[in-house]
């Protein structure tokens, strides 16, 4: 019998780390209507799309709807999937259901080896490089410094940096979405959500030469059937040499704080950042890497800040991806 966990997206937490479920599976379903946007206009969409990794898989895909032309692509610079549909402006009805299969299981890498072999930073340069909204240099790198000092290796380096993190950003709630990453505005003001959090690890890390990633995902639910439309969550990965990838989730441990009204010194919270600390929960799946992304096909308006939502452009327009009933668009999970 599979023990079940109560995700972080409910009101209240009552099982410890040490409790939660090994593995989570279910079908999801993404569903988009755009008939009632403006007529007369060409549309498109793009949705984020799960393939199978180490830790997921993905099956019984299924796309139907009546749209003029529908692929999937990647981009260009993240390799990140994505499913398009486009509809001819005289279309009356704009309708696309997406649904798949996907089975999670639980990371855990535990007694990471603070031995570090010979590697050479360029084969990492992409994950060291500042993005339009997270520099490197600055303010950014003399805090970075600080941090590490003293520091030798990745291994040491990445995990001061998470708990200064841990230690010294909190969640809010008022923000919208999961935040823009702003890193120097959180660092006057070091609120936010899972974008925010992770984007300041991320900038400190990469300043201090520790290569990292954020991975974008969406939570799934504790319940047989759940809305999950606005669940998206996003997490970190830092290289460690000799290991590979390693996933910790500061902002998970300001939200369980949060819901749970836990102080830093309480025991709790400990469990927490210990269980964060290369390792992260079932109750979630991924979808999407990388920032400043240029869509395939590009999209008319701006590279986007992060690709965590259905993003759709009527007549070269933006929709509001933070607005699933105008946009209108529903993600629902319903575990098997």
């Amino acid at each position: 019998m599979k023990r079940l966990l109560l995700p972080l997206v409910a009101l209240s937490l009552c099982l410890a780390p040490a409790a939660w479920a090994q593995s989570r599976s279910g079908i999801v379903s993404v569903e988009v209507d755009l008939s009632r946007q403006e007529a007369g206009k060409e549309t498109k969409l793009w949705v984020p799309y799960a393939v199978s990794d180490r830790y997921q898989n993905v099956t019984d895909v299924k796309v139907s709807g009546d749209f003029s032309a529908s692929a999937v692509y990647t981009d260009k610079v993240n390799g990140t999937p994505m499913l398009f549909a486009q509809w001819d402006k005289d279309a009356k009805s704009r309708k696309l259901t997406y649904t798949f299969k996907v089975e999670r299981e639980e990371i855990q890498m535990k007694n990471l080896s603070g031995k570090e072999p010979a590697w050479n930073p360029a084969d990492y340069a992409e994950y060291l490089a500042p993005t339009s909204m997270g520099p490197v240099d600055g303010e950014v790198k003399k805090l970075a410094q600080s941090i590490v000092k003293g520091k030798k290796t990745v291994l040491d380096k990445a995990k001061a940096i998470y708990d200064w993190t841990c230690e010294n950003m909190y969640r809010d709630p008022a923000t919208v979405g999961c935040g823009k990453g702003d890193v120097c505005e959180l660092l006057k003001k070091p609120g936010g959500k899972c974008t925010d959090i992770s984007s300041v690890y991320i900038a400190l890390a990469r300043a201090a030469g520790v290569p990292a990633r954020e991975v974008f995902g969406v939570r799934l639910g504790k319940k047989a059937e759940e809305d999950i439309t606005t669940w998206q969550h996003c997490w970190v990965e830092f290289f460690l040499p000799g290991t590979g990838w390693v996933p910790v989730d500061p902002a998970d441990v300001r939200k369980a704080m949060l819901v749970e009204k836990l102080e830093l010194a309480d025991a709790k919270t400990r469990a927490y950042r210990e269980y964060f600390w290369g390792g992260i929960d079932p109750y979630r799946f991924k979808i999407a890497s990388g920032r400043d992304v240029v869509l395939n096909p590009p999209q008319a308006g701006a590279p986007l800040n992060t690709f965590g939502y259905p993003y759709a452009e009527v007549g070269g327009q933006v929709l509001n991806w933070y607005d699933p009933k105008g946009f209108s668009y529903r993600i629902s999970y319903k575990e098997k």
